[in-house]
């Protein structure tokens, strides 16, 4: 009630960096008409969905201006240019510099301007005085404008790549329990669906920017990443099919993690793919323990399945304690907003994925390897 121009919205508390909207369309092109358009049209959609929560686009309204229409001619006449008229109309308003003032080491501007009541007030602007040097006296402002003409124009107009970019915003009612992504799935295809002249374009920011950008550097490092560990598998073995026994095992840990997720009707967040690729290197070590004791076991007598199957079995009670000392350690951050996503993909995918690695280990290694033959597996 107080400040009804102010635009606000209520967002959920977050601990990390975020967009200024979730869902944020970019309109680019040359002309403010044409792009102010395209934000309505996208702006109609977005408020026709009951999800869509603080929707508005960051050029804000526009501003009404009186502006006055210059007699050339007439002003030259009399010895006015359009400086002497900017200079008035600036001190009328807003007010004009005319000094300095030291208070011990700030400087304070002086302005020069009309009283308050006066300031702001349209109807006192046929009663300025402009100074004329060809009669050496001030003169009503109305000798030299021919009028006042009131026209709107964007208060900003914000670029971006140094082209003009209006942003459309909205969020997700917190209210609703909806995220984010399941709003942009809905009016993702209908934004993308207005017609764009040419000249013109569409980009999407927002949180499907910032995940992307985030997926995309992870993506990029993570194949180096697994070839590092590959090698240093490969070099403890030194065997290729017992390394290929260690990989196979690590898709189980897909099963555990989209379960969890889908259990706990969470999303698969940037948090829970950091989640899950920290679980490939705690299968690994899991698997690479369980076939160290296979090769331990079987170095003797040969592979046989009671090697096999004892083996596995000897290493049940350490591999079950590591997950799930690990899974009781990831539990308090299951209240916590930010993390809450990656400790269900932890603990989902370190729960199934260590009894299934336990089974899929020595079949995956009898697959492999024949089992019975007097050779030893090194």
């Amino acid at each position: 009630s107080e400040f009804p121009e102010i635009h606000h919205m209520v967002r959920r508390l977050e601990f990390t960096s975020s967009t200024a909207s979730k869902i944020e369309a970019r309109f680019t092109g040359p002309d403010p008409e044409v792009l102010r358009s395209l934000g309505a049209q996208a702006i109609a959609i977005l408020k026709a969905d009951p999800v869509a929560d603080a929707v508005l686009h960051n050029w804000r309204e526009r501003t009404k201006l009186v502006r006055p229409q210059f007699a050339e001619a007439q002003a030259r006449e009399l010895g006015v240019d359009k400086g002497d008229l900017d200079t008035l109309l600036k001190m009328n308003f807003s007010g004009v510099n005319v000094g300095l003032y030291r208070d011990g080491t700030r400087m304070l501007p002086i302005v020069a301007r009309t009283p308050a009541d006066e300031r702001l007030d349209a109807s006192t602007l046929n009663d300025l005085l402009v100074w004329s040097n060809v009669r050496n006296a001030y003169i009503p402002i109305s000798q030299v404008v021919s009028g006042f003409v009131t026209d709107w124009e964007d208060p900003l107009i914000l670029r971006e790549d140094r082209k003009r970019t209006l942003t459309v915003q909205a969020d997700p009612s917190i209210l609703s329990g909806q995220t984010a992504a399941e709003l942009f799935a809905r009016i993702r295809p209908q934004i993308e669906a207005i017609e764009l002249p040419r000249g013109y374009k569409l980009e999407w920011g927002g949180e499907y920017e910032s995940m992307k950008l985030a997926n995309d550097m992870v993506i990029s490092r993570f194949p180096i990443a697994l070839l590092v560990m590959i090698i240093a598998t490969l070099m403890l073995f030194g065997n290729v099919r017992q390394m290929l026994v260690t990989w196979m095992t690590v898709p189980l840990i897909m099963v555990g993690v989209f379960v969890g997720l889908f259990v706990t009707d969470l999303s698969f967040t940037f948090p829970a793919m950091l989640g899950l690729l920290s679980l490939v290197g705690i299968l690994i070590k899991n698997c690479v323990i369980m076939v160290e004791e296979i090769n331990l076991r079987s170095a003797d007598d040969g592979l046989t399945q009671h090697a096999l199957v004892s083996a596995c079995v000897s290493r049940l009670r350490p591999v079950l304690l590591a997950a799930g000392t690990t899974i009781v350690g990831m539990s308090p951050l299951l209240r916590d907003d930010f993390f809450r996503e990656m400790a269900v993909s932890i603990m989902g995918g370190l729960a199934f994925g260590s009894v299934l690695a336990l089974i899929a280990v020595p079949v995956f290694y009898a697959l492999l390897f024949s089992i019975g033959s007097n050779r030893k597996a090194a």
